[in-house]
């Protein structure tokens, strides 16, 4: 009987076939799209996709919806969640994993199916089709406030109580211990948690659709009315490679390429 051995490299195959067919190829793709434009039935190489998107007060009006819904729906999210995570994360009942849990729940359940129960719920306070504006909102913080709960109490969690022990034993009251220390020792959680609702936020057109009835067009929509309403994948491909340089520079301001493991553990707390 023959054993076969497979050494991390092999192993690493699958991978790397995943990444080079969903990932690589299409992101070539969008690329020579945006790019490019026909012209008598010829690719021509073209700046005019990307001249054109920041020339157009339409599209630049559906940007700046789109990051003034998203900056909205993460504050509040932060908001809502940051005491939530805290008072799970620091007290000693025996059940706040069950309570984290009832928080997180939602999660499991299907996208379509909880914002269609919420569009009832608007449609019966008399909400629906009024505040347009308000829903959007309403719809983001209900769809992705588990998002930054969970990341905020995974980090709240496991903080060193040494530290918190250190600077009240040194004098400092409640309050300072929480603004000098418990948040700055949080701040991994909390970028994690705003990083994940605040790009979802600019981008799911099926809450904005659902609970606006269709009157507020987010960056995701416009895009996905250049693939299929419009049939102009030149322009659709070049609002997506725009949305992605935002959200690479997002990150970048956020943090979100470093490891926070260190910061997390307080290394650079002083």
């Amino acid at each position: 009987m023959v054993r076969v051995h497979f050494n991390r490299r092999q192993l690493c195959i699958p991978y790397g076939l995943f990444l080079a067919l969903f990932v690589v190829i299409p992101m070539l793709l969008i690329l020579f799209y945006a790019f490019t434009e026909e012209v008598d039935g010829i690719l021509t190489f073209t700046f005019s996709n990307f001249l054109n998107f920041f020339t157009s007060t339409a599209k630049l009006s559906t940007l700046l919806m789109s990051f003034t819904v998203a900056i909205i729906s993460t504050a509040i999210c932060l908001a809502i969640a940051y005491p939530v995570a805290y008072i799970l994360a620091r007290s000693k009942l025996r059940r706040r994993n069950v309570l984290l849990m009832l928080f997180i729940l939602p999660m499991w359940i299907n996208f379509v199916l909880r914002i269609t129960a919420l569009r009832e719920l608007l449609d019966l306070i008399e909400l629906l089709g009024t505040q347009n504006y308000l829903n959007t909102i309403i719809g983001m913080v209900y769809d992705f406030l588990p998002f930054m709960i969970l990341p905020l109490y995974t980090t709240l969690e496991k903080l060193d109580e040494s530290y918190l022990e250190a600077a009240a034993d040194l004098g400092a009251g409640p309050f300072t211990v929480f603004t000098k220390v418990t948040f700055p020792l949080s701040m991994p959680g909390v970028v994690s948690g705003i990083t994940m609702v605040f790009m979802p936020s600019m981008t799911n057109y099926v809450v904005s659709d659902t609970l606006s009835n269709f009157n507020i067009t987010i960056l995701g929509k416009l895009i996905d009315q250049y693939f299929t309403t419009y049939d102009n994948w030149h322009m659709g491909s070049m609002i997506s490679i725009i949305l992605l340089v935002i959200i690479f520079l997002t990150m970048l301001a956020t943090g979100g390429f470093k490891d926070d493991g260190r910061e997390a553990r307080g290394a650079n707390l002083w």
